[in-house]
């Protein structure tokens, strides 16, 4: 008989020998990836808002109107890297979120699109990038991890960036256009709102993104602002055996959650 893999008990990580088999013990875990939002655009009331990083997720919801997606199988002994990506600057696409190592299809997040100035294209990516004033136009989001965001004006204001939860909104009169909706999920055990879109340029006051967020950065009457940096979280119902990078590590019921807010590494 040939045991291909174990996923609950106290066996050490190292691999056995089974027969003529290897035996490589497993673990479940779930996770979220969300990239860095990208950053408005140098121009505050004629700039478009930045979108929303892409998300990931195997708990509650999933980016772009995606399926849910599975649980990874990893295994035990083997480091997998994690990468969290930073806010986009002012003009600047946030940077890709993932997880990777042997034997895992690495699974990415893409950043979020900034927003345009005038007339121009905005970016695309997790979620896109509000177009400027005078007809920007707006960036395209990616498959099941975010929406686009919106053209722009005819006039003055700029459209909305995309979010994991919808497309940006269009702008209205002298409003720049809302901030596409994030997504509400609970992988550590309460809920939390990330990856909204930035708002557009316009008569509306933006503000400052939030860290670890992967929101985009909005853009407001008189000031842009960079998109929020991003955020890796594991979950499983074993603890890990080393992680570098210090994440936050929680848990409830029967999860340990690891929060990679900077890059590192995990272990089981």
């Amino acid at each position: 008989m040939t045991i291909t893999s174990y996923k609950t008990g106290n066996i050490s990580p190292s691999s056995l020998l089974v027969g003529n088999s290897a035996y490589i013990p497993t673990v479940s875990v779930d996770y979220l990836v969300i990239a860095g939002g990208g950053g408005a655009n140098t121009s505050a009331e004629q700039s478009g808002g930045g979108g929303a990083g892409g998300l990931r997720s195997t708990v509650t919801a999933t980016g772009g109107g995606g399926s849910l997606e599975s649980a990874v199988t990893l295994n035990q002994g083997t480091t997998y890297t994690i990468t969290v990506g930073g806010g986009g600057a002012i003009a600047a696409n946030g940077g890709n979120s993932s997880i990777q190592g042997s034997g895992l299809t690495t699974i990415t997040s893409q950043g979020g699109g900034f927003g345009s100035g005038r007339g121009a294209t905005a970016g695309s990516g997790g979620s896109g990038g509000g177009g400027g004033d005078y007809g920007g136009t707006k960036g395209t989001g990616t498959l099941n991890q975010g929406y686009d965001g919106a053209n722009g004006g005819g006039g003055d204001p700029g459209g909305g960036g995309g979010g994991a939860g919808g497309v940006g909104g269009a702008p209205v009169g002298n409003t720049g256009g809302a901030r596409g909706a994030g997504l509400a999920v609970s992988i550590t055990g309460s809920s939390v709102t990330y990856a909204q879109g930035g708002i557009g340029g316009g008569s509306t006051t933006g503000s400052a993104s939030d860290a670890n967020t992967g929101k985009g950065g909005d853009s407001g009457e008189s000031t842009s602002y960079a998109g929020g940096s991003g955020v890796v979280i594991l979950r499983a119902t074993q603890a890990a055996l080393s992680t570098t990078g210090s994440p936050t590590y929680t848990t409830s019921g029967s999860y340990h959650i690891y929060k990679f807010t900077g890059s590192g590494s995990i272990t089981y």
